[in-house]
């Protein structure tokens, strides 16, 4: 998918995004991966990765490194279905996916609890998926990955309290135990939508 594609209208989005969202710890890169792997047969259930203004191997997440400015560039010429700031990063979601959608595909992506309003907004159908964990789960998680002091951990402790705003169609998954079986339920999730009235154009 190229960001140069032709963009559809929301209303011609039949398809679904799913935001995967959820506190530092929950697993929510882990489960996209299981996903993805026990999807890889199906050509109508795709997985995206975001772009972000920091370096590729940085933050442990999946995604696409780019530079502040090319963001920018990108931005103003329509590259991005959605784009949001956080943590002093630029984060975007390419407007490809709207090709996908348009075919009554569904996208999945890494999103942003704090960015669902903007979602909503391109979304028409938009699915929020929310991974949580347990606190000892995520607090254990966060120290194991060595990258946060313990004041970091202690403050996306406290920012993994934050909640779903009232009014978005939400899926929560409780991945405080063995990934397979928070990762079967995600995959679950992602079949059954493709079998709603409007999913498969």
């Amino acid at each position: 998918m190229t960001s140069g594609a032709f963009i559809p209208s929301v209303r011609e989005l039949p398809g679904t995004f799913v935001a995967v969202v959820g506190p530092s710890g929950a697993g929510k890169d882990s489960l996209i991966s299981y996903a993805q792997r026990r999807l890889a047969s199906r050509p109508d259930i795709h997985f995206v990765r975001r772009l972000i203004t920091r370096d590729g191997n940085a933050g442990g997440e999946d995604h696409l490194a780019i530079a502040t400015g090319d963001f920018e560039d990108m931005r103003e010429k329509g590259g991005f279905a959605v784009h949001w700031s956080a943590h002093g990063l630029r984060y975007g979601i390419p407007a490809s996916v709207n090709d996908e959608l348009a075919r009554g595909h569904v996208i999945v992506a890494n999103g942003s609890r704090s960015a669902l309003n903007d979602f909503a907004e391109v979304f028409p159908r938009l699915l929020v998926v929310n991974v949580v964990a347990r606190t000892d789960i995520l607090a254990h998680r966060l120290q194991q990955r060595g990258r946060e002091t313990e004041a970091d951990v202690s403050k996306r402790l406290e920012r993994g309290s934050l909640a779903i705003p009232e009014g978005f169609r939400t899926v929560t998954i409780d991945n405080s135990g063995a990934l397979a079986d928070a990762g079967e339920r995600l995959t679950d999730v992602l079949v059954d939508l493709l079998s709603e009235p409007t999913g498969v154009a």
